[in-house]
């Protein structure tokens, strides 16, 4: 048995999660939900960056973005991913990693259409990671692609979300003279059970 108690109580680390997040939600500045991505590309180089998550849900944590990016196609190629969620004002982060899945259904079409009009064309005019000539170019197909799909734009079909199952969740806390608290969630797959450990800082 651990001795976790207090902010890292309970039996559910999702549960936890979502709970650190609320109250960041109502003490971080700016955007509580960001995470840094990490992914590997083929030659093994890890490649890292910002993006927002949108969901935990009961079993996974979920972020949405264009498929052809550069981020996507390496969690497609690998099947997994690794994110961290840090917050200055709680002094607190979560570390998760784990393998992914698409989430390319209702779901996904339901945030999308959630999205502000200019975010979904937006999201058809960006042809993410790929060269771009310049800013204006840019904006010319924003304009085309407004002119193409109105007030109302589908969610592309190179747009949606992956869905990052963990096998590994650490809670970390800010500690007396950097000696923080550490619990780490583990399991082989995700069909097994959680093991919970304290680790030293």
């Amino acid at each position: 048995m651990t001795d976790r108690s207090g902010i890292f109580a309970g039996d559910d680390p999702f549960a936890i999660a979502r709970a650190w997040l609320a109250e960041a939600e109502a003490s971080e500045p700016n955007d509580p939900n960001a995470i840094a991505l990490a992914t590997v590309d083929e030659a093994g180089l890890p490649n890292v960056r910002m993006v927002l998550l949108k969901e935990i849900e009961d079993g996974a944590f979920v972020f949405y973005t264009n498929y052809e990016s550069a981020k996507a196609r390496e969690i497609e190629a690998g099947g997994k991913a690794a994110f961290v969620m840090h917050w200055k004002s709680l002094r607190r982060q979560i570390r998760v990693r784990g393998v992914t899945e698409r989430e390319d259904g209702p779901k996904a079409d339901e945030y999308f259409a959630s999205r502000s009009l200019k975010s979904r064309l937006g999201a058809w005019a960006s042809r993410q990671s790929q060269p771009l000539e310049s800013r204006s170019a840019l904006m010319a197909e924003v304009a085309r692609v407004t002119a193409r799909h109105g007030t109302n734009p589908p969610r592309p079909p190179f747009w949606g979300g992956f869905r990052i199952t963990p096998v590994e969740i650490e809670f970390w806390a800010d500690g007396a003279f950097r000696l923080h608290d550490r619990f780490v969630w583990r399991r082989t797959s995700p069909e097994e059970a959680w093991r919970v450990a304290r680790l030293s800082p």
